[in-house]
């Protein structure tokens, strides 16, 4: 199963302060609007992405299709295939894309400590 890009999305207090913090550990920005209350850093191939008021706890996120510079990849696999997938095997989603479209879509479960992870299609 291809999962896409790997990346953290942290839920931060102060957008300006943290992007400060992780430009001074070498993170440089990849996408966002620090101005919407949300940015995306990059190092190397390590993806962070600071969310202030968005949502609370941090998230594990993946993105189908893309790979760690934004950029689309083929072939790739589909949210809808990632999901049912999942649901074969047992595992409980949150959030379910909805099986008759295309496209963007998303999905969210919680690993068993509680971790809750995204699964982001933008494509």
């Amino acid at each position: 199963m291809k999962l896409g890009a790997f990346s953290i999305s942290l839920a931060v207090k102060d957008i300006q302060q943290s992007n400060s913090f992780y430009e001074n550990l070498g993170f440089s920005k990849l996408g966002g609007n620090i101005d919407h209350k949300w940015v995306i850093l990059k190092n190397g191939s390590a993806i962070i992405g600071l969310f202030q008021g968005m949502f609370e706890g941090n998230i594990i996120t993946f993105n189908p299709g893309w790979d760690e510079d934004a950029k689309n990849f083929d072939p790739y696999d589909d949210v809808r295939v990632i999901q049912e997938h999942l649901k074969s095997c047992g595992i409980h989603l949150t959030t379910e894309a909805n099986m008759s479209t295309t496209g963007p879509a998303h999905i969210t479960l919680t690993d068993p400590d509680g971790n809750q992870i995204l699964i982001d299609q933008h494509r």
